[in-house]
């Protein structure tokens, strides 16, 4: 299998990961604080993730590795769940999937401007219209009345899209789970103060689902979807597998219609449809 495919295929299954993020957000989100569940699952993913890299031996980032893992914890670790976790109080888990269709272009734009790529100008007039069909479906259902909900997942976009880009550019030289991994561990100290200072009074009104969800988030989410999609980043190109994030929407609201039975609308499928299409057209034009 050459390389490309090989991102590709890492890069979906990355995709298909994190797909499942938002629901399993939503769900955890009714039991658990916003900011306990970003600390908690973060220290839970570090503590598997110091755990991976004691086993396998693995040696410390260099000195020019480092600040650049900073940044990589700041943005998938803290930044991007925080965001998504407030977001998710204001509206539901099938609205705010759809502002993935947003990412292949933050990630884009982060790819050229830290990862050195250059994808040719049709790339940017069909990334630019998926993420115009985002705009306005979100204008379309109103964004006034959730306008608090729809700034914090723009923000979570823009962030997320930095740390994918910074991500995968450390992958090409330290390896897609070590970066995640050591962006885990980097964050672990205080994470896990956090979550022992924010843990709840009690745990007997968290149900079977909230802990299901805290369980993915930290597990799948955190740790993970990360391993495939750093890889399939750094193996078939920043700006070009950044492209199948925009085949997340379909996944997440299919998610979300099944196991939480939130209404899908035929405006939600037009939007996604639409900007399925607009995936296999920059991705034509990517390199």
């Amino acid at each position: 299998m050459d390389k490309q495919t090989s991102g590709w295929l890492n890069g979906l299954l990355g995709v298909l990961i994190f797909s499942g993020s938002l629901p399993a957000t939503r769900v955890a989100v009714q039991a658990f604080d916003p900011v306990f569940l970003t600390v908690a699952r973060a220290a839970i993913a570090g503590l598997l993730a110091a755990a991976l890299l004691l086993i396998g031996q693995e040696k410390r980032p260099s000195r020019a590795q480092v600040l650049p893992l900073v940044l990589v914890s700041l943005c998938v670790v803290l930044g991007f769940p925080l965001l998504t976790a407030l977001a998710l109080r204001h509206v539901t888990s099938a609205h705010s999937i759809v502002f993935i269709g947003l990412l292949p272009l933050s990630t884009a734009i982060f790819g050229v401007l830290r990862g050195g790529e250059r994808p040719k100008p049709a790339f940017w007039v069909f990334s630019c219209l998926g993420s115009a069909m985002v705009v306005g479906f979100a204008v379309l259902q109103g964004i006034s009345a959730s306008f608090v909900g729809d700034a914090l997942m723009l923000a979570a976009i823009v962030v997320c899209g930095l740390g994918y880009a910074e991500g995968a550019r450390l992958s090409r030289t330290l390896g897609g789970w070590q970066v995640i991994s050591w962006a885990l561990v980097i964050s672990l100290p205080v994470m896990l103060a956090l979550a022992l200072a924010l843990q709840p009074a009690t745990l007997e009104g968290v149900g079977t689902g909230a802990w299901l969800g805290l369980a993915y988030v930290s597990l799948f989410s955190m740790l993970i979807g990360f391993v495939f999609w750093y890889r399939g980043l750094a193996q078939g190109g920043i700006a070009a597998v950044g492209q199948l994030q925009l085949l997340q929407p379909f996944f997440g609201l299919a998610l979300a219609a099944t196991l939480l039975h939130e209404s899908v609308s035929a405006l939600m499928l037009l939007a996604t449809v639409g900007i399925i299409a607009c995936v296999f057209a920059a991705r034509r034009f990517a390199k």
